[in-house]
């Protein structure tokens, strides 16, 4: 899994993409994928992501998932 991201993050660098760019699509894509592990169920999926119920809400909102 290490190599794996460092092989990622390497490509990332090398096309241009910016650290808040990065940092939003991860953040985006490791939400959409909790939830849909816990099949939508929002007080699930913010106890396992270990933030507030309303944040995740306002993430949900924020990335239109």
């Amino acid at each position: 899994m290490k190599q794996q991201l460092e092989s990622l993050v390497s490509e990332m660098v090398d096309k241009g993409i910016r650290f808040s760019e990065a940092r939003r699509e991860f953040e985006k894509r490791f939400i959409a994928n909790v939830l849909q592990r816990h099949k939508g169920n929002l007080s699930r999926a913010a106890k396992d992501l270990r933030i507030h119920r309303n944040t995740l809400g306002k993430k949900i909102s924020e990335y239109k998932l």
